[in-house]
């Protein structure tokens, strides 16, 4: 049986009625059509449906849509502002870590809680926080340099 929960994704209240045992990452993707949280491995091993749960980097795969009501919900559809990218999503893209595409939004959610706890990571920082994200393109040294990039800026 269906229940009728409100959710706030990207700043917006969202009244959908969805399963009890719903994932986050289901209704974004399913429901909300939010297509940048991608699905990989539904057990919080690969880190491509990483986002914010209040400022928070969370894998939404494991998460019950259920236990996300009152909480603010950033996806990568939620950064930047105003039609402008967020300056670590620039970052990626002038630093040429995209390749296939399907890591990176993960990835960059969880470097920007990065970038917003630590004014300047160190590599070491970085390479932590990206740990539980995984890519198989790139290499990370790219993805590395981006965030680098980015705390620069």
């Amino acid at each position: 049986m269906k229940q009728l929960i409100t959710l706030n994704i990207n700043g917006e209240e969202n009244e959908i009625s969805i399963s009890p045992d719903a994932t986050l990452l289901q209704v974004l993707r399913n429901e909300l059509e939010l297509q940048g949280t991608k699905r990989g491995c539904d057990t919080s091993a690969c880190g491509c449906c990483t986002v914010h749960m209040d400022g928070k980097a969370v894998y939404s795969c494991v998460i019950y849509a259920m236990a996300a009501q009152g909480k603010e919900i950033t996806t990568i559809e939620g950064l930047g502002g105003n039609g402008q990218l967020d300056p670590l999503q620039d970052a990626f893209i002038q630093a040429g870590a995209v390749q296939c595409g399907y890591c990176t939004c993960g990835m960059i959610m969880s470097a920007r809680q990065l970038l917003d706890d630590v004014k300047n990571p160190d590599e070491e920082q970085i390479r932590h926080a990206i740990a539980g994200n995984l890519c198989r393109c790139t290499g990370y040294t790219k993805i590395v340099d981006a965030i680098k990039m980015a705390a620069d800026s």
